[in-house]
């Protein structure tokens, strides 16, 4: 059956090829976050690994809002690594890094995903589709004050 949400067809394509961005965003600083966690050494071992499973968990949560979000568009969600790979901003660690290295680079891909969901944002706007705006711009907040978390600790 037609999807007929008051969002024409070409609308909807352009706002889950963001969305789908969005997602291989977060699927890959959640597996980066996941890491750092099982990884994360030093003085400060048990706040760290701590606060990376706060964060790997709040992102866990966060790759099903928005793949659901892609199919209540009427599109597949992208669900293999080489598809996210192909898709995501985000760095991947080439090794384990010490602490003070995870903290940069957990920062940077928070701040990537932040700057990603703002390139997204304006077609969801011009489509005036509120689902998707609202979870944009809520995941937005989500990195925004991740990235000011994280950068607290390097002062």
């Amino acid at each position: 059956m037609a999807i007929d949400i008051g969002i024409d067809k070409k609308q909807r394509k352009e706002i889950v090829k963001g969305l789908s961005r969005l997602l291989a965003d977060t699927y890959t600083l959640y597996l980066k976050t996941h890491n750092f966690h099982w990884n994360v050494t030093g003085p400060h071992f048990n706040d760290l690994h701590a606060m990376f499973m706060t964060q790997y968990t709040e992102m866990w949560n966060a790759v099903d809002l928005v793949a659901e979000r892609i199919r209540a568009l009427g599109e597949f969600a992208p669900g293999s690594y080489r598809e996210f790979a192909k898709l995501s901003s985000i760095k991947e660690s080439e090794s384990v890094p010490a602490w003070k290295q995870m903290i940069a680079e957990l920062i940077d891909g928070h701040e990537t995903l932040v700057r990603t969901c703002r390139e997204i944002l304006p077609a969801a706007q011009k489509a005036a589709d509120e689902g998707s705006a609202t979870l944009i711009t809520d995941r937005m907040g989500v990195h925004e004050k991740t990235a000011w978390m994280l950068r607290a600790l390097t002062e």
